[in-house]
């Protein structure tokens, strides 16, 4: 028989039983712990990192590793030479660097390779002049197959381009690719001590910068007698990098040389037809009528003197020019533009040039190794070599004899005053200043930074 008791009466007096609120309190009290602990978890997390580090080491760590398909790998590969159509080969260069006297046939060779094909690559046209005309220091490099066969050749053509030479049994292609030069601009400043190549070192510019800086400066002055102690420069000047290496001196942008306590200034200018020359600060040529010294690498062995005894005749007599003593072959150079008027013996003086410039001006080269190309009657520009260093004629040593004369009067060609070169146009002189004006700037930086370093 069914009970008339209604069913939520029942559940209310269950809910009011001991047992039924025992087994009600637990999911509670779990749901309590639960998030004590999680908190506690996070306030730990939050508050101290360093030490949840420090303790990791106590846990395990798990990690989850889900794999995930990879794309085939293609096989690595070295450096390869391809032609079309045929696999890629695996390339195995070997670096050549040419010595003194050394020839393209014998590096051949020493690698192994046949002269025959050396000959089949000199029958290129492009090919013959880079293979025959080697140079010391010259790189070239081989690919060699396993079996000692040349697979390919390449060599640096100029500064900008790499020359690759690809041979396939007698298919032999080459093609020339183009290197990008950086031109990075340096500042630095020096004060000589002993030479001005160790205060250049010493500043962190390289010999070829220092050639340029005394060649910029050697119509004003005489680097072989006239720098002293204390002597100062500063220069802005560029260095040339390929693929991020250093490759060699740039030009000089703008320098100051402090000589003997007068400043020479100097400035590359470029014109808008593209040409560079160098001017001082009122846009004068640097370059003047006339070099002071007219050979390279020497140094005066005997200066101009109205009395001098000779030191193969014994006996006293004018001495009408500078001897500069030099290696024997060093190059001459022509001391201005002129025309040659006399090429050949002439007594004592052995071989001997005579350069007629104009104006009354004339100049004389005597005690030379051998003559240049330049004959009676050629025109010659300053700066051509008509000649080498030598002691032919009445010479004790190698050296060059130097006359200078004006209307056919002898002159020191040390102190003598050379004509000043016109200052350019003023139209043009404006375009300077402002082209230079930076420079200049430069230049002061260097001045102020040199005089603090120096406090």
């Amino acid at each position: 028989m069914q009970s008339d008791t209604p069913r939520h009466d029942t559940a209310a007096h269950d809910a009011n039983s001991p047992a039924v609120a025992k087994a009600a309190r637990k999911p509670h009290e779990h749901w309590l712990l639960a998030s004590l602990v999680a908190a506690t978890v996070l306030m730990t997390a939050a508050i101290g990192p360093g030490f949840a580090s420090a303790e990791l080491g106590d846990y395990e760590v798990q990690r989850w590793v889900q794999p995930l398909p990879l794309p085939e790998a293609e096989p690595a590969q070295a450096e390869t030479s391809t032609t079309q159509g045929a696999p890629v080969v695996a390339s195995d260069w070997q670096s050549v660097e040419i010595k003194s006297g050394q020839t393209m046939g014998d590096v051949f060779a020493s690698l192994g390779l046949s002269s025959a094909l050396l000959h089949r690559l000199l029958e290129r046209p492009a090919l013959r002049e880079p293979l025959t005309r080697i140079r010391a220091g010259s790189r070239f490099e081989f690919d060699l197959g396993d079996a000692g066969e040349l697979r390919a050749l390449r060599f640096e053509q100029g500064q900008a381009s790499i020359v690759t030479v690809q041979i396939d049994g007698d298919d032999i292609r080459e093609t020339a690719t183009q290197r990008d030069l950086q031109y990075r601009v340096n500042m630095a400043s020096g004060v000589i001590e002993e030479s001005l190549f160790d205060a250049a070192a010493k500043a962190g510019i390289g010999h070829g910068t220092v050639l340029e800086l005394a060649k910029v400066f050697g119509y004003d002055i005489d680097f072989t007698r006239d720098l002293r102690v204390g002597d100062r420069f500063d220069v802005v000047y560029e260095e040339i990098y390929r693929d991020g290496e250093r490759l060699r001196g740039g030009d000089i942008i703008a320098a100051r040389f402090t000589n003997q306590g007068k400043d020479y200034h100097a400035f590359r200018y470029t014109f808008a037809d593209g040409r560079v020359e160098y001017f001082d600060l009122d846009g004068r040529p640097m370059k003047k009528g006339f070099l002071r010294i007219p050979v390279e690498f020497s140094r005066i062995s005997s200066r101009f003197s109205s009395a001098r005894q000779h030191p193969i005749l014994g006996r006293m007599r004018a001495h009408k020019g500078v001897d500069y003593a030099a290696g024997s072959g060093t190059p001459i150079m022509a001391a201005g533009d002129g025309r040659i008027r006399f090429s050949g013996w002439q007594n004592g003086y052995g071989r001997t040039i005579i350069i007629d410039h104009g104006r009354g001006y004339s100049t004389l080269y005597g005690h030379m190794s051998r003559l240049g190309s330049y004959g009676n009657g050629a025109r010659v520009r300053q700066g051509n070599i008509i000649g080498y260093v030598g002691r032919s004629g009445l010479a004790t040593g190698p050296h060059l004899h130097y006359e200078f004369r004006i209307n056919g009067v002898h002159r020191d060609p040390l102190t003598v005053t050379l004509p000043k070169p016109e200052p350019l146009p003023k139209a043009e002189l404006a375009r300077f200043h402002a082209q230079t004006a930076p420079l200049m700037a430069k230049l002061q930086l260097l001045e102020g930074a040199r005089r603090y370093a120096a406090k």
